[in-house]
């Protein structure tokens, strides 16, 4: 299984937000941000930041989707 983060960049366009904005405003790495923007693992750290900034739980964010063979 796979992480898909595509619900993460929706909801940043529906809070008006950039990648910069939730990077400064959850206070994460920008490497952080570059590896989420990669579709790579994160730390539960940094998607509970995310969560807490975005006043979301963590199905609002990402979502686990079939590996393509």
């Amino acid at each position: 299984m796979a992480v898909s983060y595509k619900k993460l960049w929706k909801l940043l366009i529906d809070k008006d937000m950039n990648k910069s904005d939730l990077e400064r405003e959850a206070k994460i790495t920008h490497y952080s941000l570059s590896k989420l923007s990669q579709g790579k693992d994160v730390s539960t750290e940094v998607l509970g930041k995310i969560c807490e900034t975005l006043d979301c739980t963590i199905d609002d964010i990402m979502e686990f989707v079939p590996e393509e063979k």
